[in-house]
C-alpha cells in the first residue's frame, strides 16, 4: 500500500492497481500539484462537505464517489458526478483492490460550510487490501484516515481493538479539530504502527507546531513512529 499525502486532508492511497484520492483540495500550502496534476483515481472518498476537502471534486468526475448518500446526492447535483456509491457507518465496500470501512467522525457537515444545509454524519474510513473480518485484520494492511475529527472513544473500543489499522492520519491543527495532545491520545488507543499528522499549517486557526504532536506521541504509552512527510510525499505501508 502507498500513501502520498498532498495537504491538509488530501490523500492518494494506491492498494495493488487501485488508487483512492480522499478529500481532494489542492488549494493548501503543504502541494505544489494541482487537480491536473493528478492521475485521475478510480475511487474518490469524501468524509464530509466542507469545502477544504470537496472543494476540487469537480477535476475527478470520472471516477466513482464514495461517500453518505447525503453528500453523494450533492456531488451528483453540484459537481458533476455520474457514478457513485452511497454508503454508511459501519458499513465496508469493496473498491476494486480495496475494501472500505466507514467510521463516523466526530465533528460538523454543512455543505461548503453551509450549516443550513447538513449532508449528514461526517466520517472517517479505514482502507485496506483484504476484508475486514475477525480472521483478516491480522494479516491486512489497513490505513485509517480519521477524517475531521475530536478524540472519540470508538477509536479505543472499536476502531483499534477490531478494525486492527497498521497506520493512522490524524488531525492534529487544534480550533476546528482535536490537537495534538488528544491526537496523541488517539494514537495510543488505536494502537498503530505508524502516525501521520494532517490537517495542520492550511489556515491561520490551524498553524501549529508539528513537533508538539511529536512530542506528545513519544510521552505517550504509544510505540508508533510518527511520520511527518512533506506536502506530495509518499509512504510505502
Amino acid at each position: 500500500m502507498e500513501l502520498t499525502w498532498h495537504g491538509h486532508s488530501t490523500w492518494n492511497v494506491t492498494v495493488g492497481d487501485t488508487t483512492l484520492l480522499v478529500d481532494p483540495f489542492f488549494d493548501n500550502p503543504h502541494t505544489e500539484f494541482d487537480p491536473l496534476d493528478i492521475e485521475s483515481p478510480e475511487y474518490l472518498l469524501l468524509t464530509h462537505a466542507h469545502a477544504d476537502h470537496i472543494a476540487d471534486v469537480g477535476s475527478f468526475t470520472d471516477a466513482t464517489v464514495v461517500t453518505t448518500p447525503e453528500l453523494a446526492g450533492y456531488v451528483e447535483d453540484e459537481h458533476g458526478v455520474t457514478e457513485t456509491i452511497g454508503m454508511n457507518i459501519g458499513g465496508t465496500v469493496e473498491c476494486d483492490d480495496a475494501f472500505v470501512t466507514m467510521h463516523r467522525a466526530d465533528h460538523t457537515n454543512g455543505a461548503m460550510t453551509d450549516y443550513e444545509h447538513s449532508m449528514g454524519e461526517p466520517t472517517g474510513f479505514l482502507i485496506s487490501d483484504a476484508e475486514p473480518t475477525p480472521n483478516s485484520t491480522d494479516s491486512a494492511t489497513t490505513f485509517y484516515h480519521a477524517g475531521d475529527t475530536a478524540l472519540m472513544t470508538e477509536m479505543r473500543d472499536v476502531i483499534g481493538p477490531y478494525l486492527s489499522p497498521d497506520a493512522a492520519a490524524l488531525p492534529i491543527g487544534d480550533h476546528f479539530t482535536m490537537g495534538p495532545w488528544q491526537a496523541a491520545i488517539a494514537t495510543e488507543w488505536l494502537g498503530v504502527d505508524h502516525v501521520f499528522p494532517m490537517h495542520y499549517d492550511t489556515f491561520p486557526p490551524i498553524e501549529i507546531d508539528v513537533s508538539k504532536f511529536e512530542t506528545a506521541v513519544e510521552s505517550s504509552e504509544s510505540d508508533a513512529r510518527t511520520v511527518v512527510l512533506d506536502g506530495d510525499e509518499m509512504f510505502s505501508l
